[in-house]
């Protein structure tokens, strides 16, 4: 007896049918819309990388959820591997800048739609294989570029329809010198980075064992989580006060406060928090780091910070760089579950299906189809003369509006047949005005296409 194979994708991918992509598109093409105004220009890489471009960018954790590829012929059964599946979009630009610096403008803004994969462990909106949407700027560590990001990020969100969004702002200075006040030693630092990084998975007691587990002093621990502890309801100007008596004249807070006095002027006024807890795992960055949270949701819906010391690793010599990245599956799990996608997207297919009236009428409706066709329509053919009830329902399954009805009295008066799905009406329309007919009813329920 044969073996039943499965049909199920790898864990942590999936498939995508008609529905899950015209979602996805719809995001997509509101975040090219903003990050297009804001004047970043679209960059595409390949999808694996050399081996060594990605190792040791992302720190340990990050260099464990590489998926590497192995070396071809004789290699393969040694487990050498030369290439990897890219982790993220932000090494492949360092990369990129290196290799064409005297071709790109001296301020380079570019953004990135592109999926990435990560041997991670998948769970709700988390994947192996999944988008990310990346807007970075490269050659100033003006604190203009932070501003610019988290309003063009925050613009976003609100095209989108997000209204309960905040920022999470920090930086990793702020984090070492807090770090360093609290007596942490420098070697150990790294550590503590990681272990902060997942507080918000596994509570304060957990990072408190991390800590301890990694060999942190208890007494070091103690003041530590007592300095990143604070109130939910801070303003970002008590958190700076407080950081300026802890680190007195530290161009680290220095930095931060010109920052959010720049928010100010930009779609995210009013939405930062600075949250001293923030690390962000990924140890390239190197100043303001931030992700944007959603209420009652787990996680972020996308994070990044600056990263000045990333291209001097292929180049030899530090580019200031700063960045933000999206997960657009997370971004379009919540909108799903919060019905926020529009239904004209949801529902979006075909405007109009032309039924075959018997097997002689297969040219004329295939004629039919390429004239609405022309007039800018989306139009299926059913491919078999059938019962019309059996058209009708294939119309419905396709979410087609509009059914087109070839039957001999019509084609006698230069007619055609057009059954409205949604309202049950059927009228006959002249054949040379069925396409501005239907565009016209599409327009006034659906506001165009």
């Amino acid at each position: 007896m044969a073996v039943t194979q499965s049909t199920r994708p790898a864990s942590g991918t999936r498939d995508f049918l008609a529905d899950d992509i015209r979602r996805r598109e719809h995001v997509i093409g509101i975040v090219r819309d903003v990050y297009e105004r804001y004047g970043f220009e679209p960059l595409e890489t390949p999808a694996f990388e050399n081996i060594e471009t990605l190792l040791g960018k992302y720190g340990e954790e990050g260099n464990k959820l590489i998926f590497k590829i192995l070396k071809r012929g004789e290699h393969e059964h040694t487990g050498e591997a030369d290439l990897a599946l890219r982790y993220d979009l932000t090494v492949p630009l360092a990369r990129v800048v290196a290799q064409y610096q005297n071709e790109l403008p001296r301020f380079f803004k570019r953004y990135q739609i592109q999926p990435v994969w990560r041997a991670d462990r998948p769970a709700r909106g988390r994947f192996r294989e999944f988008y990310q949407c990346d807007v970075d700027v490269i050659g100033t560590t003006a604190p203009t570029v932070e501003a610019e990001i988290l309003g063009a990020v925050s613009d976003v969100l609100l095209r989108l329809g997000f209204e309960d969004f905040s920022v999470r702002l920090n930086h990793r200075l702020v984090l070492s010198g807090l770090l360093n006040a609290a007596g942490v030693w420098a070697s150990q630092q790294n550590d503590a980075l990681v272990a902060l990084d997942k507080l918000d998975k596994v509570g304060i007691e957990g990072v408190a064992n991390e800590f301890r587990a990694r060999g942190i002093d208890p007494a070091a621990t103690e003041r530590c989580l007592a300095s990143f502890h604070q109130p939910e309801s801070e303003r970002p100007e008590d958190t700076l006060q407080r950081l300026e008596r802890t680190l007195p004249q530290d161009s680290s807070v220095m930095n931060l406060r010109e920052i959010v006095a720049l928010v100010g002027d930009t779609p995210a006024a009013g939405r930062v928090r600075i949250d001293l807890s923030l690390a962000r795992g990924l140890s390239y960055y190197t100043g303001a780091i931030m992700e944007v949270s959603v209420a009652q949701l787990a996680g972020s819906l996308g994070g990044g910070g600056r990263y000045d010391g990333l291209v001097g690793m292929f180049l030899g010599r530090d580019i200031p760089a700063c960045g933000f990245s999206f997960g657009l599956e997370r971004i379009i799990v919540v909108m799903t579950e919060r019905s926020m996608i529009p239904d004209a997207v949801a529902r979006a297919g075909i405007d109009v299906l032309v039924t075959i009236w018997n097997h002689e009428t297969r040219d004329e409706a295939l004629r039919l189809a390429r004239e609405l066709r022309r007039s800018g329509l989306r139009v299926d053919v059913y491919p078999e003369a059938d019962r019309l009830a059996k058209q009708f329902k294939y119309a419905s399954a396709r979410n087609a509006p509009f059914v087109a009805i070839l039957g001999d009295d019509e084609r006698a008066r230069g007619e055609v047949g057009l059954k409205d799905l949604r309202s049950g009406e059927q009228a006959s329309v002249r054949r040379s005005e069925l396409g501005a007919t239907i565009r016209s009813r599409l327009q006034q329920t659906d506001g165009g296409r």
